[in-house]
């Protein structure tokens, strides 16, 4: 609640701060309360953001391929952009905040981030409902169940550092009627004789393939299609905490969602997103036809898609993200800032790992050695 004695202040100061209306401090964007919470007085202003879904416009690609206008470009907030000369992520955040270390692989090695134009705006994102910790709490559950990591890294407080993120994605959506052609089989058996290892002449059913023709079409809508553009977390990290709601929950860019987080700038643009979404979607393509072909087994599967109403949003998701080195490696913790599925690599050990195959060849010894016992 607001003091109603105290002046309202303007939440979003020419700064890129919001300000907390009571005492003026930074107010940042709580994923338990859903609201922007003072870091200082603790005042909540959920009333300054609209969580509703708002107007989230489709663009289409061809018009956007061809040129993206000024006014679709930029952050609606001052920032400064940095990028890590190891892992290459560009973090974008406030001009008053002094970063010392990559948020994605802790690398102290940052310069200055210019490019000629500022990137395109985001249409939409998911903001943070999955909580710091919550987080945290996902992590130690998660060092609980992994047996063959080395107990001292169960045992550091990794936990400490995890971050939470923006990161930029696209999406695509496409209209497509595809033909396919293909070669049907039809499994059939024939009887051949043989002889045995005694010499006698036996009979056994061996099966073969009949090969027909086959042809058909389909028709399907892509929607959301998703495509990272993140260069700061692993691809297959991001894949295994996926999906994310983005038909159905994501809210329009409100710069307030991003006070007192990290947002990563996309390094994959739009032209080299939208040759990975076709590329997925022919993958896709390929499967749902496969479906289609008649038969026992198949081959030769060939198809004729036909794209057409194509549409692209770029949009925020958030993570929770754990980066953490060891052994000389770099490694990572994702989580899902939405609901909170999670995904990450570790270390092995070798002596955990040495010790289950001496165990698992001991009871193998011990399994020969009584079944000769009983012969």
């Amino acid at each position: 609640m607001t003091d109603p004695t105290v002046p309202e202040q303007p939440l979003f100061t020419a700064r890129g701060k919001f300000s907390c209306p009571v005492c003026g401090g930074e107010a940042q964007w709580n994923p338990a309360k859903q609201a922007l919470v003072c870091t200082y007085c603790g005042t909540e202003s959920p009333a300054k953001i609209d969580p509703n879904t708002g107007d989230i416009h489709e663009h289409d690609l061809a018009t956007a391929l061809r040129n993206i206008p000024d006014a679709e470009r930029g952050w609606q907030r001052a920032t400064r952009s940095v990028q890590c000369q190891s892992c290459k992520a560009i973090s974008v955040f406030p001009p008053e905040r002094v970063s010392q270390r990559c948020d994605f692989c802790g690398s102290s090695a940052l310069v200055p981030y210019e490019q000629a134009k500022p990137p395109i705006s985001p249409e939409s994102l998911l903001p943070f409902k999955f909580s710091e910790s919550n987080a945290r709490d996902a992590v130690r559950k998660w060092y609980g169940g992994v047996w063959f990591a080395p107990n001292r890294l169960k045992t550091a407080a990794l936990t400490d550092t995890v971050k939470g993120l923006y990161l930029p994605y696209w999406t695509f959506d496409s209209r497509v009627h595809c033909g396919w052609t293909a070669e049907a089989g039809y499994y059939y058996y024939e009887t051949e004789g043989y002889t045995d290892s005694d010499g006698k002449s036996q009979t056994r059913e061996v099966r073969q393939v009949r090969w027909e023709y086959a042809s058909g079409e389909i028709d399907h809508f892509f929607d959301d299609e998703l495509i990272p553009a993140s260069k700061g977390v692993l691809p297959h990290l991001l894949r295994a905490v996926e999906p994310f709601p983005t038909t159905t929950d994501l809210v329009k860019y409100d710069p307030g969602f991003l006070s007192g987080w990290v947002v990563e700038q996309y390094q994959i643009d739009l032209i080299a997103a939208a040759q990975k979404a076709r590329t997925q979607m022919t993958g896709k393509l390929e499967a749902l036809c496969a479906g289609q072909v008649p038969g026992d087994t198949q081959r030769n599967l060939q198809i004729s898609p036909q794209f057409s109403a194509d549409t692209f949003k770029h949009i925020l998701l958030p993570i929770w993200l754990l980066s953490y080195t060891y052994g000389g490696r770099a490694w990572q913790v994702v989580i899902n800032g939405y609901n909170g599925k999670l995904a990450g690599e570790y270390p092995k050990s070798w002596v955990k790992i040495t010790l289950l195959i001496l165990a698992i060849l001991i009871v193998i010894l011990l399994v020969v050695s009584v079944g000769g016992k009983h012969r």
